[in-house]
């Protein structure tokens, strides 16, 4: 399930297009929309846990609601990041009532409505000793680890292996996909062609293939401070790491179908949307919406596959 990659267009983190893509591998349609969160919404982290704790967004976000209500990947007005990919692996222990809890159904929110750094939000992963609560998802496991990019270039990847939270903090962290753990994807990297070894390329759909040719194909991107092309560069990275529609195997979340694929470009606040059922790519301009309290807004791209480019205006209150 999914691919993600991290890229700046100038050569340098942080410099030129700072752009997150990441695709959606799932077995099942997943029946996602499009959200506009608003500043000033408060949140409970696990209701009827004695670790619960509550928070109001600080700031507002636009966030892939998958099966309409649980948010996997979103992006902040202050152009701080966030995505979930699903990771077998994954274990949060078993549950320790003295440690605050929070339901992985808000991890990514939380994020969001929290952080304007990558530093911030590590810095909180480390030091609030949080217990992620696991939930089913589309009936599979909702095991899961998490990236978390801002427009300095700044990138981590979470995972919680053997109950405890594993960090990998720094610009050169960019490419993620999903089994096995990141120490073990990095390793299994350096085995390639361009990448240190001398293995060929590797074309199949296998989470180790995808990760690999991220990588290779990212670093090999034409720098540019051209938005458009820098955002076309990493879509058609993201799109060869694709799984070509009906043709994953949909009984490992880990090598299914992709089902849809984001662009977050987070300097210039933008965020495109594209399905695999949809000719179309669409996007939001941030600066273009309100996030003053209110009601939550939906844009509902799953009954309207026809909608293209920018979409600010057609998000309504549920």
């Amino acid at each position: 399930m999914c691919t993600r990659l991290l890229w700046s267009s100038a050569g340098t983190p942080g410099q030129g297009q700072v752009l997150v893509a990441r695709g959606m591998d799932w077995y099942q349609e997943t029946a996602t929309v499009l959200a506009v969160r608003p500043r000033g919404e408060q949140r409970e982290s696990k209701a009827g846990d004695p670790g619960s704790f509550t928070w109001t967004s600080r700031y507002g976000s636009v966030v892939a609601l998958m099966y309409g209500k649980i948010a996997v990947d979103g992006l902040n007005e202050v152009g701080f990041q966030v995505s979930g990919l699903y990771l077998a692996e994954s274990d949060y222990g078993e549950r320790d009532l003295n440690r605050p809890a929070i339901d992985l159904y808000y991890v990514i929110q939380y994020l969001l409505d929290s952080f304007s750094t990558v530093a911030d939000a590590v810095t909180w992963l480390r030091e609030s000793n949080v217990q992620i609560i696991p939930l089913e998802i589309g009936g599979k496991p909702g095991t899961g680890h998490i990236s978390v990019a801002d427009p300095s270039g700044d990138s981590a990847i979470i995972e919680y292996l053997d109950g405890d939270v594993t960090v990998h903090h720094g610009t050169e962290f960019t490419i993620m996909t999903n089994s096995p753990s990141y120490d073990e994807q990095l390793e299994l990297e350096r085995h390639f062609t361009g990448l240190g070894g001398n293995d060929p390329l590797p074309g199949g759909h296998d989470s180790r293939d995808r990760f690999a040719r991220a990588a290779f194909y990212t670093s090999r991107l034409r720098e540019t401070e051209d938005q458009r092309l820098a955002t076309a560069q990493a879509l058609s990275v993201l799109r060869n790491a694709g799984i070509p529609y009906g043709v994953g195997d949909d009984a490992q979340p880990n090598a299914a179908t992709t089902r849809w694929r984001i662009v977050a470009d987070l300097k210039n606040a933008r965020y495109y949307y594209e399905s695999t059922l949809s000719p179309n790519v669409i996007w939001v301009d941030l600066d273009k919406v309100s996030f003053e309290p209110g009601p939550e807004l939906i844009l509902n791209v799953v009954d309207n596959p026809e909608l293209v480019g920018e979409q600010s205006a057609g998000f309504a209150a549920v």
